[in-house]
C-alpha cells in the first residue's frame, strides 16, 4: 500500500503560442480545467500503475472539490483520509505554450489546512511494508511531522522536493528516497550551474553523505540516480511534447508503484521514465497520466 500525503487541486489551463514575458499580455488559444495537485497527481499515477493507493489531504466545500477527486475515485484510490475544510479547494493557474513548456501559479487554499494531526492519522494507517510519498505543496510542519513519524515507525518514504521551497534541502534529509529535477538537485547539493559530469560527481557525493537513494530527472535526457554507491541512468522516450505539466508527478507515482511492487531498481526507473514521457503527449496533468498497459506497450 502507498499513502500519498499531499496536495489536491483543480488546474485551470490556458494555452497560447508562446509564454508571456513579465508585464506582457499574449492571446490565448484554449481554456480547460482538470484535476491536479502534485499529491493527487502522484496518487493517480501510482494507482494507474497498479498499486493500492490511499490519498491523504484536504479539499474545500466548493464546486471544485468533487471534480478534483473524480479521477482518483474512478481509478479506485482510497479517499478516506481526504478531509473537507472551510476554504476553497486548491487551484493551479497554468499557461502552456505551443512547444509544451509551461508557467504555473499555485494557490494552496484547502491544502494550507493540512496539519500535524493529518500526518498522525496518515502514518497510523501504515504498516511496515507500506510506502509514504510526499511533495512540498502542503505546509512544511505537516511534511516534517509525517516524515519523522514514518521514520520512527520504520516506514519507507519517498519525497519529491517540488515545488522547491526554502525547507526542501532540510526535509530531504528525512526521506529514504529523494526525487528532484535538475534545478531542485542544485538546491540539494548547494551548488548551481553544474555540467553533466559535475552533476554525476555531486549526485554520488550527496548519496554517500546521506546514504539515501537520490533520483534526478533530466527531462528529455531521462533519469539518473545514485543507489548502493553507484550511478544508474536510464533514458526516457524520444517524443515531441504537447504538455509537460504532469510528467514529473507521473514519474514519481510510477516509481513509487514499482518500488512497492518490488521491481529491480533500474527496471523501476525505466518504467517511471517511460510513463513520464508518455504523460507529455496529452494536455493536462491527470488526464495525461498513462495506464500500466500504455507503459508496458512502450517498454
Amino acid at each position: 500500500m502507498i499513502t500519498v500525503f499531499g496536495s489536491i487541486n483543480m488546474d485551470l489551463i490556458a494555452t497560447s503560442e508562446r509564454l508571456p514575458q513579465p508585464g506582457e499580455t499574449v492571446a490565448g488559444k484554449t481554456f480547460s480545467t482538470a484535476a491536479g495537485g502534485k499529491g493527487a497527481n502522484q496518487a493517480l499515477a501510482a494507482t494507474r500503475a497498479g498499486a493500492k493507493v490511499r490519498m491523504a489531504g484536504a479539499v474545500g466545500r466548493d464546486g471544485f472539490a468533487d471534480d478534483a477527486l473524480a479521477l482518483l475515485a474512478e481509478a479506485g484510490t482510497d479517499l478516506s483520509l481526504v478531509k473537507k475544510v472551510d476554504k476553497p479547494t486548491g487551484t493551479a493557474l497554468i499557461l502552456v505554450s505551443a512547444d509544451g513548456e509551461n508557467m504555473i501559479v499555485v494557490v494552496p487554499g484547502a491544502n494550507g489546512d493540512v496539519n500535524g494531526d493529518d500526518a498522525e492519522k496518515a502514518i497510523g494507517k501504515l504498516g511496515h511494508d507500506d510506502i509514504l510519498m510526499l511533495q512540498l505543496e502542503v505546509p512544511t510542519e505537516a511534511i516534517d511531522k509525517a516524515l519523522r513519524l514514518a521514520r520512527d515507525k520504520g516506514i519507507k518514504t519517498i519525497l519529491n522536493i517540488a515545488p522547491l521551497t526554502p525547507d526542501a534541502a532540510r526535509l530531504a534529509r528525512l526521506a529514504d528516497i529523494v526525487v528532484a529535477n535538475e534545478t531542485e538537485f542544485e538546491r540539494l547539493a548547494a551548488r548551481s550551474g553544474m555540467s553533466a559530469e559535475e552533476r554525476r560527481h555531486e549526485l554520488l557525493r550527496v548519496h554517500r553523505e546521506t546514504r539515501q537513494i537520490v533520483v534526478v530527472t533530466l527531462g528529455a535526457d531521462g533519469v539518473i540516480a545514485a543507489k548502493d554507491g553507484d550511478l544508474v541512468a536510464v533514458p526516457g522516450l524520444e517524443i515531441v511534447p504537447v504538455d509537460t505539466v504532469g510528467a514529473g508527478d507521473t514519474f514519481c507515482g510510477y516509481l513509487a508503484a514499482a518500488v512497492d511492487q518490488g521491481l529491480e531498481f533500474k527496471t523501476a526507473l525505466r518504467r517511471a521514465a517511460v510513463a513520464g514521457s508518455l504523460a507529455c503527449l496529452k494536455p493536462g496533468a491527470q488526464p495525461a497520466i498513462p495506464t500500466s498497459d500504455d507503459v508496458a506497450a512502450r517498454l
